[in-house]
């Protein structure tokens, strides 16, 4: 018996923590925000590192918003693909609410989103929002967005 229903949330969290599978298995949706990741990875701007990513992002409306990592000789500049598509997605249509996503790297396991993109992901996604980090080959992990950052700093913070 749990205590209370935050820790019940948090118990249900991490059993769909890490569930590893391949992108040929993942329902349409998922395999659909795969194809708009990919897509959408070719046109990185990575010449200093040479790793190019791609982030799709559904809202909970169902609309769709991409974005690629952009590199920049001042490192502390560039944007991750993650950022880049929430970016995006709030330029477009002002407050949002994330329902999924998906980050596409080259990687092998698939990269997940870095502690910045993390922050960003906190200020619109609940903690039971999956990210779905996968490679163009098809490996995929699925991650609840509160394993990914579990103590996150949200807009809660600063209520009065």
């Amino acid at each position: 018996m749990l205590c209370c229903d935050r820790c019940q949330a948090r118990a249900l969290l991490c059993k769909l923590r890490r569930m590893n599978s391949s992108i040929v298995e993942a329902a349409p949706a998922i395999r659909k925000l795969h194809e708009l990741a990919c897509a959408v990875r070719l046109n990185a701007h990575s010449p200093y590192s040479g790793y190019r990513v791609g982030a799709a992002i559904r809202l909970a409306d169902g609309d769709v918003y991409v974005g690629c990592n952009i590199e920049n000789a001042s490192f502390g500049a560039t944007i991750c693909a993650e950022r880049a598509a929430a970016c995006a997605a709030v330029s477009a249509r002002g407050p949002i609410q994330i329902a999924a996503i998906m980050v596409v790297s080259d990687a092998s396991p698939p990269w997940p989103p870095c502690g910045m993109c993390r922050q960003v992901i906190a200020e619109f996604a609940a903690p039971d929002v999956l990210i779905h980090c996968a490679n163009p080959q098809g490996e995929l992990m699925t991650v609840a967005f509160a394993e990914l950052l579990p103590v996150a700093f949200t807009p809660r913070h600063l209520e009065p």
